[in-house]
């Protein structure tokens, strides 16, 4: 599909669509046409728009977590290319899905900002392309679609994997993660209480104070995992934070932090002493140091327990790893695309 120039009402963030629009600066070759883009204004509001939490569960459960090439999914392990001298990385997470006839790459930078507080830790952009010719398509907002798709995996996770009447939910981390993690947590499950832990504690107060419901902001990572049901871990910690003896037997882990081969979120007690499940057993044993480093075994694949060819094992301590995959920014995208498009 390739869209028309739109109109020039609509050029350089006219009255048109102010946040999916060409880029007026730079004049594009013939055969790329004009490319939309979904600029990061008022606050994200093109995307963010468009993937409420209820649609992006869907869509992130539409996403073929275990598909590979014979299932029509093309999707490498992402390419990063360290920043050493700014201590950040660079990734590349390209994929094709033949299914949703998508493709996409994301271009995602994340840094341990110790200094500059005001940056996003995480920031990325996703490039939507037509399949049929190669043409850019639309320029879209990554950090929303990242934080939105990430979110929703957790929850496809958590729902079938934590114990029946699961009460207490904790979060370990105030950043965007989080918050995208509380928003579709706390409209998908019914918790009796929710905790927060950073380790800026204002982070954590703001969080808190930011957030439709009540947070309970807990002094250490100790005092707000204790009873928990379900925690989230999204930290840039590179050694841990959360600990086996901690936890409650039953209970269930979403790890989404420590990305890169030697860093860590969970100590070896709980990574050897829980049921681990991953996004993918190839990203997992390439980039996660929790799993490489700790020497645990996977059980299954996410997309194993979907499909029903692995059972979920609820009643066990569980641990699910995510380390994004470029097909959940493909689904995501696409659908963000089709929305604008059919509105315009």
């Amino acid at each position: 599909m390739r869209r028309a120039p739109p109109p020039p009402s609509q050029r350089g963030g006219g009255d048109g669509c102010p946040l999916l629009r060409p880029r007026g600066s730079r004049r594009y070759p013939r055969a790329v046409g004009n490319p939309q883009e979904i600029t990061a204004a008022e606050p994200f509001r093109g995307v963010r728009s468009r993937l409420p939490p209820r649609r992006c569960l869907r869509r992130a459960g539409g996403a073929d977590f275990s598909a590979g090439p014979a299932g029509g999914v093309v999707q490498p392990v992402r390419t990063v290319v360290p920043v050493h001298r700014h201590g950040g990385f660079l990734g590349v997470m390209p994929a094709y899905s033949a299914t949703d006839d998508a493709l996409t790459t994301k271009l995602v930078t994340f840094y341990e900002h110790k200094k500059d507080s005001s940056v996003p830790s995480h920031q990325a952009t996703v490039l939507l392309f037509e399949p049929s010719n190669g043409s850019l398509k639309a320029v879209l907002d990554g950090s929303v679609i990242t934080a939105k798709r990430t979110a929703a995996v957790s929850a496809i996770a958590t729902k079938l994997l934590m114990p029946p009447f699961a009460e207490v939910l904790c979060i370990l981390g105030a950043g965007v993660q989080a918050y995208s993690h509380y928003d579709i947590f706390t409209e998908l499950f019914t918790f009796k209480e929710v905790r927060i832990w950073n380790r800026t504690k204002e982070k954590a107060v703001k969080f808190a104070n930011s957030v439709n419901g009540p947070v309970q902001v807990c002094s250490s990572a100790q005092e707000a995992v204790t009873g928990a049901d379900v925690i989230v871990t999204v930290t840039m910690a590179t050694t841990p934070i959360l600990f086996g003896d901690w936890v409650k037997p039953g209970a269930h882990i979403n790890a989404v932090g420590a990305s890169r081969p030697d860093w860590r979120e969970l100590d070896d007690e709980l990574m050897k002493n829980s049921v681990l499940f991953v996004d993918s057993r190839e990203a997992a044993l390439t980039e996660s140091g929790d799993v490489i480093l700790s020497g645990a075994e996977i059980f299954a694949e996410l997309g194993e327990v979907v499909k029903g060819t692995k059972p979920a094992l609820p009643e066990k301590t569980t641990v699910f790893k995510s380390l994004g995959m470029a097909v959940e920014d493909t689904v995501a995208a696409k659908f963000v695309y089709d929305s604008w498009s059919a509105g315009n």
